[in-house]
């Protein structure tokens, strides 16, 4: 458990590398991860049929295997093929509660369940908020990726709450 924890702890050093296209600001992994895990907690009291607490713990472990792989835009996705199942199965393999981040992950790369496709928005949202943050300062180059994010939101309560986000 030791080891694990001090390998979470480089998602506080890896940082989101899509941003470098934007020509502003910069945030980690970790600090996405916390931000979306909120967002998720919330988006599920408001959708029907999503356990709560479910796509809190998804949404937590969400980004966990980029502490291995590292973040790729979606320039690198273009010509890098992540094995992140292996990066899960060496990551939780000896941990007494292994099977359970690993099954969270499973279920959040399938997106087949309320609460991954939630998790997914909460992600997407999370995105969108950055987003409108380097907008209010000034980056007009934040206004062309909106549209893309909007467009990944899956569920009227994300929705719901993107439109109120825009509108702040």
């Amino acid at each position: 458990i030791a080891n694990f924890l001090f390998e979470i702890g480089m998602l506080k050093k890896t940082p989101r590398t899509g941003w470098q296209f934007l020509g502003s600001g910069g945030e980690s992994v970790a600090e996405h991860s916390f931000r979306a895990a909120i967002i998720a907690y919330s988006l599920a009291h408001l959708a029907e049929g999503v356990d709560p607490v479910r796509a809190l713990r998804m949404s937590l472990f969400h980004d966990l295997p980029e502490a291995r792989t590292g973040d790729l835009n979606y320039l690198n996705q273009k010509y890098v093929t992540v094995d992140e199942e292996r990066a899960v199965s060496d990551m939780t393999k000896n941990l007494p509660f292994g099977p359970e981040i690993a099954e969270l992950l499973a279920e959040f790369r399938a997106q087949i369940t309320p609460e991954a496709v939630l998790v997914k928005d909460a992600d997407n949202i999370e995105m969108l908020l950055q987003l409108k943050e380097h907008l209010d300062v000034g980056n007009r180059n934040a206004e062309e990726w909106i549209p893309f994010s909007l467009r990944r939101i899956q569920t009227d309560a994300a929705r719901d709450l993107a439109q109120r986000i825009l509108e702040g």
